[in-house]
């Protein structure tokens, strides 16, 4: 930490997360829901990822894709929530210096690991529908690790992108962070040094994950759609677009918000309206992915009727 002291800077051993509201009822309130919402999220997506393993007939390329995606969310949402549900049940809560750039860097990372999962299930959509008869080659156990590769160190290089640009920061006094969590824009606004590189590094990493995902499934669902519309059997057609509603759903809620928090002009919403986006983005999301796929999922449905008729009668 010494070298945070330069001149008549003071080193920022801490920072203190202003949460969300002052009002003690509204925070006994929220703290009750998010922790509800937080113990469906780690239930429903443990749950999901248990059921994939040991149902044999989820042993699909799109179900594996789906029990990285609910391990993201896990990760993603324990990034943040426990120290949420913390701020408020204490009067000032705080957060290490070292906590906090953790904390940044976890985001990111499972953020982005979520990003590349929903692309890499794009394209494992396009492939099942467009070249059915080729799913089996070009959707390989191989190919699937490659593309799950992929996501994890596009998350970690991004994560790290973060991080790095976090322990360059030079903090001189300041040290409350108008946010719930350590996110990137408060902790810029905090550093009394000059960030501007960082604020670029930052940018075109984030950009490019954000940018290279939303290609890949606009692409995949641009032919997916044709391949569709082609169909002459209305059977097929309903069958085919099925497959995909649980995914499109997914993507819409995820990229939806991610535009209007990091995309939109930061003038377009006040930073309360920016913490309410985030909490939908950060706790409301990893809690309904698992509740999409087992609700809209008929294979998901099955396999999980299945199992449990065979331990009522077992």
């Amino acid at each position: 930490m010494d070298f945070l002291a330069d001149g008549n800077h003071t080193a920022v051993m801490e920072f203190i997360l202003v949460g969300l509201t002052d009002d003690p009822v509204l925070r006994v309130i929220l703290f009750i829901v998010i922790l509800g919402i937080y113990l469906v999220t780690v239930f429903g997506n443990l749950s999901t990822i248990l059921l994939i393993r040991v149902s044999s007939q989820l042993h699909h390329p799109m179900y594996f894709f789906l029990s990285h995606l609910a391990f993201a969310d896990i990760g993603y949402s324990s990034s943040v929530t426990p120290n949420m549900l913390v701020n408020f049940l204490v009067e000032r809560n705080t957060i290490s210096y070292l906590g906090c750039g953790i904390q940044l860097g976890a985001a990111a990372f499972f953020g982005t690991v979520e990003c590349c999962i929903l692309a890499a299930m794009a394209y494992d959509r396009f492939v099942a529908i467009c070249s059915p008869l080729l799913y089996s080659t070009k959707m390989s156990t191989r190919v699937c690790v490659h593309l799950l590769v992929v996501a994890y160190v596009g998350g970690f290089l991004n994560a790290s992108s973060f991080t790095l640009s976090f322990f360059s920061f030079v903090f001189c006094g300041p040290n409350k962070i108008n946010h719930f969590f350590c996110d990137f824009a408060p902790l810029v606004e905090l550093s009394c040094s000059d960030v501007s590189v960082y604020i670029v590094v930052s940018s075109i990493s984030t950009g490019t994950v954000i940018v290279a995902t939303v290609i890949v499934i606009g692409i995949s669902y641009i032919y997916i759609l044709t391949t569709i519309l082609k169909m002459r059997s209305t059977e097929g057609r309903h069958k085919a677009f099925s497959t995909c509603t649980s995914h499109l759903t997914a993507v819409t809620l995820f990229f939806g918000t991610v535009t209007l928090i990091y995309v939109m002009p930061k003038s377009s919403f006040s930073t309360e309206q920016n913490k309410v986006l985030s909490v939908f983005y950060v706790v409301v999301i990893p809690m309904l992915n698992p509740l999409i796929y087992s609700l809209r999922n008929n294979e998901i449905k099955n396999a999980l009727k299945k199992k449990l008729d065979g331990k009522l009668f077992s």
